[in-house]
């Protein structure tokens, strides 16, 4: 039988599209064309986006790129000046801006307008609170309008934001925030998980004691329980009180380079503590452009909505769905909270037209029974994105069959380090069984074997061989840059090597095979494994742990090695003790699917655990470089177990 795709756009939502029109005045054809020519004159696509996107700009600037052969080091734009909140409200209409749901407690909207007037009240307030550029402000916060207004308004003044979801443990929160000094604090005063309401005073007051930077903690108010909260942390205040007395008029938006720093994300943590990844202004909303209005074709009539925390990268992606002008559906807590059918009962009250979300929500959705293309209309839904982890081809089976048949299902991945995408969807191009579309645009992918060689047919290391914008500015406390050397160009040279095993399909797709180092990624969240070493040796019993990945039922789950002391037996009790330890003091999605106790735990010579070795003896595979242990015997130990074949 003959292979075909499992959709193919029809040939008016082609011409429609955003990328048609951009394409145009350049006669090419099809998506070939323009990503080989975004790939090989980089200059002349990123100034055909500017003008696309009528980028807003104190400056532009003449050059395009400069030192376009460096990576790092390649500048775009150099001579610009601009701000990313300007670009995200251009638009102060009375249409929704922001849709929120809170499970099934908490509906609002957001106008444009309503937007734009509390961007401006908070913008003052925090300069009265003296705010000033380059000044970081950090949050613990859900996934509700008022994290965006604090974004906006913070880097309308050319604040560096940074964010957490609130259901990280104070460890957790402190080992990101912690190194980067914040002057202001944003939390909730809780928040809603699977119908259960959790209270966050507590938390965020040890947090503060740790945080003596930290000159004013604002509240939101979301359980009814702001002003109570407020009154437990020092210098604490409502926001609702703390932008009471402020002007909502039109504010002047710090005009900044390029590069300035717009937020910090975090790495795994699978190392030691999370690395600061600092991303620009400039370099985010021109990547963030290029993927919304060409690659995803969002639209100001579109109804965009992707499922994320604030502690994941895509909720900084979807933020910029803004610039497209598009309405957010926002939406925070369990997504099968009350039932299965929550985020499709959403999809069709508000007429979603693009619905992100992850690998693992996909395939939960398929074993709950739920077949969403008879129980909901979904008539207005035109793609499906998902990320987080590699989509199974079964998955994008279901989808087509019992989602909806009609409609783009785009399999995108890329990561914190870039917070966009190197591969994912576009407009033009067909969807393959199992396959992500190609290259997003101005990404030079390919795949490398371990001599640095192009791999065609076979899995190797997924790397960008050209720079891009959304490199990140730099590592905060990385004064000479060699932990950002050696996150991403240790391994080839000049070469931005991303640590996913990846390979090029005959359609010029791309199939992601999972993470090729050690950072843990269940259901697409990162987790380090040291965040889980700091909790789980905590345990009296257990003298030392190991966690890794297994590949398991189309995703991965995690799995924690213990050494225990001699007269410590691994029983319910002590699983029971070690998983809420790591609950509680990491976050629920730290907590392994496997706890299994060894008697002896692999470790180079320079006494550091080996995860990488551990981690393909348990998937079969041979270890490369045993030499290197001081103990390759116990690798013996972690073949063939019995607890984890189940």
């Amino acid at each position: 039988m003959t292979e075909r795709p499992l959709w193919t756009p029809a040939p008016e939502r082609m011409a429609a599209s955003n990328l048609s029109r951009f394409m145009a005045p350049f006669g090419f054809r099809s998506f070939d064309e323009v990503l080989a020519f975004s790939v090989d004159k980089p200059e002349a696509f990123w100034s055909a986006l500017w003008e696309f996107c009528a980028i807003k700009a104190e400056a532009r600037g003449e050059s395009v790129l400069v030192d376009g052969a460096k990576m790092p080091g390649a500048k775009f734009f150099p001579g610009a000046r601009l701000n990313y909140a300007e670009n995200m409200l251009r638009k102060s209409d009375d249409t929704d801006a922001l849709v929120f749901r809170g499970e099934d407690k908490v509906r609002r909207r957001m106008s444009w307008a309503e937007l734009n007037q509390a961007v401006a009240k908070l913008h003052r307030a925090l300069a009265s609170a003296g705010v000033e550029e380059g000044d970081r402000i950090c949050a613990i916060v859900p996934n509700m309008p008022e994290a965006i207004v604090s974004f906006l308004a913070a880097s309308s003044l050319g604040a560096i934001w940074s964010s957490c979801s609130p259901d990280f443990g104070e460890r957790g929160i402190l080992d990101r925030f912690g190194q980067i000094v914040p002057k202001i604090l944003i939390t909730c005063d809780g928040y809603y998980y699977a119908g259960k309401t959790i209270r966050m005073g507590e938390k965020v007051s040890n947090v503060l004691k740790e945080l003596p930077s930290v000159t004013q903690a604002l509240v939101i108010d979301y359980i009814g329980e702001a002003e109570a909260v407020a009154e437990l942390l020092p210098n604490g205040r409502t926001l609702n009180a703390f932008v009471a007395d402020h002007s909502d008029a039109p504010v002047a938006y710090a005009q900044l380079p390029m590069d300035h720093p717009l937020y910090i994300l975090y790495s795994s943590g699978t190392t030691g503590i999370p690395k600061c990844i600092v991303h620009s202004a400039g370099g985010i909303l021109l990547k963030h452009l290029s993927e919304h209005v060409l690659n995803t074709d969002t639209k100001p009539t579109d109804k965009l909505f992707y499922f994320s925390t604030c502690g994941w990268m895509m909720w900084n992606w979807l933020v910029s769905g803004l610039s497209a002008g598009a309405t957010l559906l926002l939406y925070d807590g369990s997504p099968f909270h009350p039932s299965e059918r929550a985020l499709f009962d959403y999809a069709d009250d508000e007429g979603m037209t693009i619905f992100g979300t992850s690998a693992k929500y996909i395939d939960a959705v398929k074993k709950s029974g739920l077949i969403p293309k008879d129980s909901h209309r979904l008539s207005s839904l035109r793609a499906m994105l998902s990320t987080g982890s590699p989509l199974s081809a079964e998955s994008f089976d279901f989808v087509y069959a019992d989602i909806k048949p009609d409609m783009q299902l785009a399999s995108i991945s890329g990561g914190t380090d870039i917070c966009g995408c190197f591969v994912g969807g576009n407009p033009l191009s067909p969807v393959w069984r199992g396959e992500i579309q190609g290259p997003m645009l101005g990404m030079a992918m390919d795949v490398y074997d371990d001599g640095g060689k192009p791999l065609r047919g076979e899995k190797g290391e997924l790397v960008c061989v050209r720079p891009f914008p959304s490199m990140p500015v730099m590592f905060w406390n990385d004064p000479d840059g060699s932990k950002y050397h050696n996150a991403y160009f240790a391994r080839f040279p000049g070469i931005w090597c991303h640590g996913d095993f990846a390979e090029i399909t005959p359609h010029g797709g791309m199939i992601i095979h999972g993470r090729s180092d050690a950072t843990l990624n269940p259901g697409g969240v990162r987790i380090g494994t040291a965040e889980i070493y700091a909790q789980v040796e905590q345990v009296p019993e257990v003298i030392e742990a190991l966690a890794i990945g297994q590949d398991w039922d189309h995703d991965v789950r995690v799995v924690l090695f213990v050494r225990l002391r001699a007269d410590a037996i691994l029983d319910e009790a002590l699983v029971a003790t070690i998983r809420k330890k790591i609950r509680d003091g990491a976050s629920p999605r730290h907590v392994p699917a496997k706890i299994v106790a060894v008697a002896d735990i692999p470790r180079t010579k320079s006494g550091k655990i080996t995860e990488l070795a551990v981690r393909d003896v348990v998937h079969g595979r041979t270890v490369k470089n045993k030499e290197a242990l001081a103990n390759p015997e116990a690798l013996d130990l972690f073949a063939g177990l019995a607890e984890l074949a189940t």
